[in-house]
C-alpha cells in the first residue's frame, strides 16, 4: 500500500497490475478515487462513496483528471462529475 498527502492529509493509494494495465485507487476517509476499471454500479449496490477518474497512469495523474462519474453516495457528500479528482478526494475526507 502507497501513501499520498493532500493538503495535510495522509491517504491511502494502492495499486494493482493486471496482465494488460493497472487498477488505482485512493481511499479518502469517506471515500474512495478509483481509475475507470473501477465501477460506480458495484459502489451503487453496496453504498460506498466512489468518484471515478479515466485515462490516468499515476496517483498524480488521478488527482488533475475529471471525474467522470459518482455514486449516489459520493454525490451526497457533493462530488460531482467534472471536478477534479483532488477536489473529489477533499470532499470525501
Amino acid at each position: 500500500m502507497d501513501s499520498i498527502q493532500l493538503d495535510g492529509n495522509q491517504l491511502d493509494a494502492v495499486t494493482f497490475a493486471t496482465q494488460n494495465t493497472k487498477i488505482l485507487v485512493i481511499r479518502a476517509a469517506h471515500g474512495l478515487l478509483g481509475c475507470g476499471y473501477v465501477s460506480v454500479d458495484t459502489a451503487a449496490k453496496v453504498g460506498d462513496a466512489l468518484a471515478v477518474v479515466s485515462g490516468v497512469a499515476n496517483y498524480e495523474d488521478m488527482l488533475h483528471a475529471s471525474v467522470k462519474a459518482v455514486s449516489p453516495a459520493a454525490e451526497a457528500l457533493g462530488v460531482r462529475p467534472g471536478m477534479t479528482g483532488r477536489d473529489a478526494l477533499l470532499k470525501m475526507l
